[in-house]
């Protein structure tokens, strides 16, 4: 048989006075951790469409001044003017844009879809924010996913992506490409 002691309840430990407003019960304490946990997984996945967003760029997604992960700036690449009324950087020479074709230089791909008329757009795909690899018979290709856009406006041709590649407005300065 097991001993058992007993005590007279004149001796028994007080209870701790109850606090007012404070839950501390188990419960409460995993579904506050949940909460957090599921906040912090949607915070991380989420895009901002009304600040910064994950590219870089004010205005969220994609915006028509896109700063890829680790660029340089819009002169990546490019070449610097050196007199001109455009006081920017060159985003690539005039003689370096094939008609019907175009390069990448720096954050963007400059095109020349007909003589004379020049066009920049983001190099990074509105997919999946992975950066075109070729500019080929008039089609601006993405190598993650397959997407193609047109060189004359940057709208998708095929594959996933549904969204333009975002246009910066350019011009000729002299022998050069600028940012209008």
């Amino acid at each position: 048989m097991t001993d058992v002691q007993t005590r007279p309840e004149t001796q028994a430990p007080a209870q701790e006075p109850a606090r007012a407003g404070v839950a501390s019960s188990r419960r409460v304490v995993l579904v506050g951790a949940g909460a957090l946990g599921a906040g912090c997984l949607l915070a991380a996945c989420g895009t901002d469409s009304t600040g910064t967003g994950s590219n870089g760029a004010n205005g969220g997604d994609f915006s028509n001044d896109p700063a890829p992960a680790g660029s340089k700036g819009a002169d990546a690449g490019g070449t610097s003017t050196s007199g001109g009324d455009s006081g920017g950087s060159a985003l690539a020479l005039v003689a370096d844009i094939p008609e019907g074709g175009g390069v990448i230089k720096g954050d963007y791909v400059i095109t020349q879809p007909a003589s004379g008329t020049f066009k920049a757009f983001s190099k990074v795909c509105t997919h999946a924010g992975c950066d075109v690899s070729k500019v080929d018979a008039g089609v601006i290709t993405c190598p993650c996913h397959g997407s193609t856009f047109s060189i004359e406006d940057g709208s998708p041709t095929g594959g996933p992506a549904t969204k333009a590649l975002p246009e910066t407005k350019v011009k000729v300065d002299g022998d050069n490409i600028v940012a209008a």
